[in-house]
């Protein structure tokens, strides 16, 4: 139901519902100061609020009570920011936030904003805050009669022959009149005249085009001249006007007219048609000959300019095309009137009509509109949390200015439509701020045209942090190792932990939980710094009386409540280099005098000479040793093997030799600073002496071949001995054969052992049960001596025997290593694992 309120007075009912007062000229000035203070019409359609007014009203002029019509408190009105958002682009409306009241903002001009529309309605959307919502209200805006027709031209010149028929018709430039309804143009008027009368021709967009018809001949010698007037009246009350002067001159004779085809031609272009584009192609005929009969075609005279700069004519062959570019948007047709004019004295002419109609296409990308600027939305907010207000428009008409609003896939939020092209955006789950902080939501807006356009926006939407997330460690235990003696005070690691959450709730402080380290409060050990996490040593450590402790470090947030976690700091006291290595083997080099060995110069290169064993009490890199020959009386003659100690001749011994060579052998360990230790080994260079039993396997394996050889050496070297000494010599082979044979088993004493000694390093022992021979293998627990191995057994020419590198044993071997170090050593514990045997 729609209402109109009127003045006071007598009423009088019209066809329609409108009930209106009939009040005169006089009367309109008052009227219109009354409908300025007082016209204020709403209604409520299908739940929407629709007001009407009248164009033209002054600013600060009162609409509507917003707050009465949406249910909204005076007090809310400030609380909850409530504005008026435009769809026309310029804000005509404001709300008065004291009276709750939709007042004139702007001026209004209904043909301005809508034309000659019939209806012209202004969509405006409400928006409150807290919580942000819209409300979809209407403003009619009604027509009053502020305009007169006008004529394009103040004054229109004809040239009419004197011999041309009566009833012949002139076209006459129409009226045109912003107004509509009752208050746009209605009729035309022609002054008196006896020649002349008008009439009206209709077109089939319902405008009549006036027409001048002559009613009486003319007479060029009577009257060559007449003027007069055309008026154009419209159908406001009182109606407003507006004329035209018509100039008639009478012409002599060039009695045929040129004739088109068609008084009106219709024909239509797309609006992306590019300049030169052919439009149509006209021809008029006219009866006369000659020069009458040529004839030459040219736009109207009352052409508009926005024709003239788009179409272009060809006044010889009538061909119309493109000249300029067409915008539907901006016109969808064109009326084009066309003359053709001979070339006749006096000219004649005759005239038709073009209507070129534009045909839409999808040149015009849909709009997205952000009526509400996005609030910022805590990471744990509620699905349908609303964030922003937007709506979508498109230039377009038809299904090219249909538009549908899509977010990519994944996203948190979604849009919800609301009215119209309206929609609300909402959040669709459940947000983290530690995964985005911030969302630049991207809208797409695609028309349904062919093919469709389609435009972006990018909507920000910060994220705020609530406390969701506790501090992390970067790892959950650490692992620090700490030289002993260090210095109190020394920094001795700093732990880090992160918290994604933001501001306070990521700000972290240390702390170190309580426990007990040798039943003693760890707090007396270490203290740690409760903002950067680095932790400090209280006193220095003593690797002998502490190796290991554990701290228990607590990383807490400030957020409310507040979060923490825990990580474990595993600190390991490291030995330093106290310790110089320390020879075991040979032992009277451990001892700290000479160790004298004897060889025979008839040694080859590779001659096994002695082996040097050292142990260092440390461990680690400090326990690693190395052997290297520092001084020497030939130093070409030997060599020693950097990490097994073995010391070789480097080539064969000349006669040029000296007979007593003497080597400096340096053993130093791997630590920082190096420490070492120096033996000296003295060595006797003999002729005649056997060579030393390389293989004792080999030689009771062929125990013939060796007598012989070994005699075969004294007949070459004593071949003035006497018998008695051969004999000796014989004698004391066959003794050393049969000690060979009768040794069962290890001849190592708890003397010989007491040399190995160590109690901080593992033993590996190596057990050789092959052979007539069995023997044990000590290896130093470092990696760089693990090669170093000699044997525990000798035969009785011991001063000879030749240490031998063994292989890894098994399981079984090491079995029966433990039996021979139990039955040597009772007094001892040994410890067998994974091939490893440490005596403890």
């Amino acid at each position: 139901m729609r209402l109109y309120l009127t003045a006071p007075g007598p009423l009088r009912a019209s066809s329609g519902p409108r009930m209106t007062k009939t009040i005169g000229y006089r009367d309109w000035r008052w009227l219109a100061l009354w409908w300025h203070h007082f016209f204020l019409l709403w209604s409520t359609i299908n739940g929407q609020t629709r007001y009407s007014i009248p164009e033209e009203l002054k600013q600060g002029s009162v609409v509507g009570n917003l707050a009465k019509d949406l249910g909204v408190g005076l007090s809310e009105i400030f609380d909850r920011k409530m504005r008026v958002a435009s769809e026309a682009g310029k804000q005509y409306f404001s709300v008065d936030a004291g009276k709750g009241e939709l007042v004139v903002n702007d001026r209004i001009d209904r043909e301005a904003l809508c034309g000659q529309s019939a209806s012209c309605v202004l969509p405006l959307q409400v928006v409150v805050e807290n919580p942000l919502r819209s409300h979809r209200i209407e403003v009619e805006i009604r027509d009053i009669n502020d305009n007169s027709p006008s004529f394009l031209t103040q004054e229109i010149n004809l040239k009419i022959p004197e011999s041309v028929a009566l009833g012949k018709r002139f076209p006459l430039e129409s009226a045109e009149d912003p107004d509509v309804g009752s208050n746009s143009l209605k009729t035309y008027s022609l002054s008196k005249n006896d020649y002349f009368s008008l009439k009206f021709k209709d077109t089939k967009n319902g405008k009549d085009v006036p027409e001048l018809v002559l009613d009486k001949p003319l007479d060029r010698e009577k009257n060559a001249l007449h003027q007069l007037l055309l008026t154009a009246l419209d159908g406001g009350n009182p109606a407003k006007s507006g004329t035209c002067k018509i100039i008639i001159n009478v012409l002599d004779n060039n009695d045929n007219f040129p004739l088109f085809n068609e008084n009106k031609y219709k024909v239509s272009l797309k609006e992306n048609s590019t300049k030169g584009t052919f439009v149509i192609k006209l021809s008029a005929t006219d009866a006369d000959d000659g020069l009458n009969g040529e004839v030459k075609y040219s736009f109207g005279s009352r052409t508009p300019e926005s024709v003239l700069s788009t179409f272009e004519i060809n006044d010889v062959t009538g061909q119309i095309v493109l000249k300029g570019g067409l915008d539907f948007e901006r016109s969808k047709s064109y009326l084009i009137d066309i003359i053709a004019k001979d070339k006749g004295i006096p000219e004649m002419e005759g005239d038709c009509r073009v209507q070129l109609d534009v045909e839409d296409i999808n040149d015009n990308a849909p709009e997205i509109v952000l009526t509400s600027n996005p609030s910022p939305v805590r990471e744990d907010a509620p699905s349908g949390t609303v964030v922003a207000l937007i709506s979508a428009r498109d230039l377009d008409s038809g299904d090219n200015g249909k538009v549908t609003l899509r977010l990519p896939k994944r996203s948190p939020f979604t849009l919800k439509p609301s009215f119209s092209n309206n929609y609300e955006l909402v959040t669709r789950g459940a947000l983290d701020r530690e995964s985005s902080s911030e969302y630049n939501i991207e809208i797409t807006a695609t028309d349904s045209g062919s093919p469709p356009l389609s435009s972006k926006k990018i909507i920000p939407v910060s994220i705020t942090d609530v406390n969701d997330n506790p501090p992390v460690f970067t790892q959950p235990s650490y692992n620090v190792y700490v030289k002993e003696n260090v210095v109190p005070g020394s920094i001795l690691y700093s732990v880090s932990a992160s918290d994604l959450d933001f501001g306070e709730n990521a700000k972290i402080s240390y702390s170190i939980l309580d426990s007990k380290v040798q039943d003693v409060s760890v707090s007396s050990y270490v203290y740690i710094n409760s903002d950067n996490g680095s932790i400090y040593s209280m006193h220095s450590f003593d690797y002998e009386k502490l190796k290991v402790f554990q701290i228990r470090v607590q990383a807490k947030d400030q957020g409310s409540p507040s979060l923490s976690s825990n990580a474990t700091v595993h600190v390991f006291i490291l030995d330093q280099n106290d310790n110089a290595p320390a020879v075991i083997y040979p032992s009277s080099a451990a001892l700290g005098s000479l160790s004298h060995q004897r060889m025979p110069r008839s040694a080859k290169a590779g001659h096994l000479v002695t082996k040097l064993t050292a142990v260092d009490a440390d461990s680690g890199h400090n326990a690693w040793i190395s052997y290297k020959i520092t001084e020497a009386t030939d130093a070409s003659l030997f060599t020693v093997n950097l990490y097994t100690g073995e010391v070789r001749t480097k080539r064969a011994v000349s006669e040029q030799d000296e007979s007593s060579q003497r080597l400096l052998i340096e053993i130093k360990d791997d630590g920082e600073p190096v420490q070492s230790a120096t033996v000296t080994v003295s060595i006797l260079l003999e002729d005649g002496l056997h060579e030393p039993i390389l293989d004792l396997r080999q030689k009771v394996a062929e125990p013939s071949k060796k007598t012989g050889r070994i005699t075969l050496y004294l007949i070459l070297s004593l071949a003035s001995v006497s018998v008695l000494s051969l004999v000796t010599f014989l004698i004391l082979a066959v003794k050393c054969m049969r000690s060979s044979r009768s040794s069962d088993s290890c001849c190592m004493t708890r003397s010989d052992c007491d040399g190995y000694k160590n109690p901080n390093r593992n033993l590996q022992i190596q057990l050789n049960t092959d052979g007539p021979i069995k023997y044990v293998e000590v290896l130093g627990g470092d990696m760089m001596s693990q090669s170093q191995s000699f044997r525990s057994c000798m035969s009785p020419m011991s001063e000879y025997s030749d240490f031998t590198l063994i292989k890894p044993s098994s399981t079984t071997d090491f079995k029966e290593a433990i039996s021979v170090l139990d039955a040597s050593l009772p007094d001892s514990t040994w410890t067998f694992e994974s091939q490893q045997v440490s005596r403890e």
